[in-house]
């Protein structure tokens, strides 16, 4: 470029800016990296903070129509204080007080609640009260009627997990109030959901047929513990393989088909016998942890922080991850890797770091 084009190519882009275009040579870089960079940045929240100000919220904000639950949403300090995990995930902890509930509403968004600890809360389902405890993943696929009730006479927190980012983004969200109660008088341990599907290797003939988001709103962590312990006891024998040595891991499935509990949202249950470590690996995708029990350390991007039981660590695309215990770990995981296959994006998906 010589001096002579420059005011010409000054007014141009000014014409540019005018017409609302922008030329492409000076964005490419920014809209086609050479690897993903995510506008998130990996974090670790620490499970004592979050609860204490949970706690706070409880004593101060009430729960009902309008404000709708006393969730409060991890913002990843890189988005700008969006309520954001990740640009696809959500994640929040949600708080209700002794024989307290949550109103009825209904969104298109897919959610499911993890309990790290605690008892006494149903999450009502259409007309099914699912009982909630400790180590339970319980899946609320998007459009459903739901609530939550605490019967019991003290609080309960625990995570929520949700696609809102990336239905936001891609401008697919509805939502809907719904009736002034759930109209539920019972609270029975096991849901009508479970009564139906949570006999493994079996499904009502009736029912049959591939649905995209699973039936089973409630995957009870007895089957969690045991078949994570299973899979390390045969490995001892020398009978099965796991991920790596020490390292058992399980995906919730949808029972219909087998694959992912919901169209956008993986969910599976990592656990690191004492003195395991995982690979450090990176992944196309974003994921959400939370330690389940055990203690151990986290490695993102070469930079490594502790974890304790309920921590929570995000993990934004392309972020190197890897963990390691001296104790013990259990890790629960979701992530959005539905997504990223189903659209058969980023080649490779994952790794080595």
């Amino acid at each position: 470029m010589t001096s002579d084009t420059e005011p010409a190519l000054d007014r141009l882009y000014a014409d540019f800016t005018a017409e609302n275009l922008r030329p492409l040579w000076l964005e490419i870089g920014d809209l086609m990296p050479e690897s993903p960079r995510s506008r998130a940045v990996p974090h670790v929240w620490e499970w004592s903070t979050l609860s204490m100000l949970a706690r706070r919220a409880g004593d101060l904000v009430p729960v009902g129509r309008g404000g709708e639950r006393r969730a409060i949403a991890l913002a990843n300090p890189a988005l700008d204080g969006r309520p954001f995990a990740t640009p696809t995930l959500w994640a929040a902890i949600q708080y209700l007080n002794a024989r307290e509930d949550a109103p009825v509403h209904r969104h298109t968004q897919n959610a499911f609640r993890f309990v790290i600890e605690g008892s006494g809360v149903w999450t009502v389902v259409g007309e099914d009260p699912v009982a909630m405890n400790r180590g339970d993943f319980l899946p609320q696929p998007g459009w459903n009627w739901h609530s939550h009730i605490n019967v019991s006479d003290q609080p309960m927190a625990w995570i929520d997990g949700l696609d809102i980012p990336y239905q936001y983004a891609v401008d697919a969200t509805f939502f809907e109030f719904g009736p002034a109660s759930a109209g539920v008088t019972a609270t029975p341990d096991r849901s009508q959901s479970e009564r139906l599907w949570a006999h493994p290797g079996l499904a009502p003939v009736a029912q049959l047929g591939p649905t995209p988001k699973t039936p089973l709103l409630a995957y009870r962590f007895e089957h969690t513990d045991a078949a994570l312990r299973e899979q390390l006891t045969l490995e001892d024998a020398g009978r099965a393989a796991t991920l790596e040595p020490g390292h058992a891991a399980v995906r919730y499935v949808n029972p219909t088909t087998g694959g992912d509990v919901m169209p956008t949202i993986r969910a599976e249950f990592h656990r690191l016998r004492r003195g395991a470590a995982t690979t450090a690996r990176r992944t196309v995708g974003s994921s959400v942890y939370q330690v389940f029990d055990g203690a151990g350390e986290v490695v993102l991007d070469g930079t490594p922080a502790r974890l304790d039981i309920g921590d929570l660590i995000v993990v934004p695309s392309w972020v190197s991850c890897a963990f390691r215990t001296d104790v013990g770990l259990d890790l629960f995981q979701y992530s959005d890797a539905p997504i990223i296959e189903r659209l058969h994006l980023g080649v490779p998906l994952s790794e080595g770091a």
